[in-house]
């Protein structure tokens, strides 16, 4: 048995974080259904607005104390061990997981302080790449040193860094290979709200380029499912706050981005609004609406803040659409409804039906590919072949 780490406790304060929030947050649903059949109110309409009272109500108020008293028992006793302990080197099996509990409660891991929540980071084979200071990075590891191209590649929901190798392939290090480009990979908290991840991973990006061991003459960006989001969303905040890493951009590249929502979300949220209805159902909905915000910004493909403002492909740059459909070939219900699983044609290919919601990729910077699912658009060799033609185009 290994011996145990900093990491080891850490993540144990953050999991039994989350278990007593959780059965806090159960008590909660309870109290509420409690509390409707008391009243019983109609079938539809409003429920009651207020908790339970007297001794039933005490008996709510203690659960929830009691809860709030055992998390802060486990962190004062928990905290004294952790200073005594050695730092521990994380797995990948431990980064899957951590990025698939980020996806799904990110924004509220990242609100409470929790130590399972992701920072956001720029990642060379698996290790942290200080943006104020790369060149660490590459003296530890004693390889190729830094070129002057840049291929930053990121991610998408529930996914990490590590996870661009399926199979044993990995586009962006085949591609850097290929064209001398260094590859850096983004790692980042998906369940953030996806305008605040741009906004940093703009802020990310000016300072990598400016403290760059050579001057940047050439940065590519790709991005998978809500990477390509976060992406369009750092190219909207650079450009407000007038960043010169924007200079260097030349090529964005989107596989299986939706640009213009994913259905899923809209049919989680259109069940939260069918169960809201009733106040019998109503309580259990706050099950489902604690999906992150990254979650509920898909439903759209927000990548503002506010989520109002439709944001154009950043001009000057060369923007390239990858999309797939699990039929092997074309059909209406295949392209508009099932997509590639989780993104539909249109939306991964930047069509709107109001025109001027529509992304303007051009013919020959779409591709469609058949009879793949959304994660397999990360190593089928028909995606890498399509990236390799548009990265021979020139600047």
């Amino acid at each position: 048995m290994a011996a145990p780490t900093r990491t080891h406790l850490s993540d144990l304060r953050g999991a039994a974080r989350m278990a007593l929030d959780a059965g806090a947050g159960i008590t909660d649903i309870v109290e509420r259904m409690h509390r409707t059949i008391q009243v019983l109110p109609l079938p539809l309409g409003r429920g009651p607005s207020d908790t339970t009272r007297g001794i039933t109500g005490f008996v709510y108020r203690s659960v929830r104390g009691s809860m709030r008293l055992l998390s802060r028992g486990l962190d004062a006793s928990l905290a004294p061990a952790m200073a005594l302990l050695p730092d521990g080197d994380s797995t990948p099996a431990r980064d899957a997981f951590l990025s698939a509990v980020n996806g799904v409660y990110g924004d509220y891991l990242e609100r409470t302080g929790n130590p399972l929540a992701i920072e956001m980071s720029l990642r060379r084979h698996g290790r942290l790449v200080d943006p104020a200071d790369p060149s660490a990075a590459f003296d530890a590891e004693g390889d190729a040193g830094p070129t002057s191209k840049l291929l930053v590649l990121v991610h998408g929901l529930c996914l990490n860094d590590r996870q661009w190798t399926r199979e044993g392939h990995d586009h962006g290090a085949a591609l850097a290979d290929e064209f001398g480009h260094t590859p850096l990979y983004l790692r980042y908290n998906s369940g953030r709200h996806i305008a605040a991840n741009g906004e940093a991973f703009a802020g990310l990006l000016e300072t990598l380029v400016s403290h760059w061991p050579q001057p940047v003459t050439e940065l590519v960006i790709v991005g998978h499912s809500m990477g390509g989001l976060v992406a369009r969303s750092a190219c909207h905040h650079g450009r407000l706050a007038r960043h010169e890493w924007l200079k260097h951009l030349q090529k964005l590249m989107f596989i299986g981005t939706p640009h213009h929502g994913a259905p899923l979300e809209r049919g989680g949220h259109w069940l939260d609004f069918v169960m809201d209805l009733s106040p019998y159902s109503a309580p259990f909905t706050q099950i489902g609406k604690t999906r992150s915000a990254g979650i509920t910004d898909l439903r759209h493909g927000t990548v503002t803040k506010g989520g109002h403002e439709h944001v154009a492909l950043p001009s000057g740059v060369k923007c390239y659409a990858l999309a797939a459909t699990l039929g092997a070939r074309r059909s209406l219900l295949n392209e508009r409804l099932i997509g590639d699983g989780l993104v539909p044609l249109d939306s991964a290919l930047g069509r709107h039906g109001k025109a001027p919601h529509t992304l303007h990729f051009p013919k020959d910077r779409q591709w469609v590919g058949y009879g793949m699912g959304h994660l397999e658009l990360m190593n089928r060799p028909e995606v890498y072949s399509q990236l390799h033609a548009w990265m021979q185009e020139p600047m």
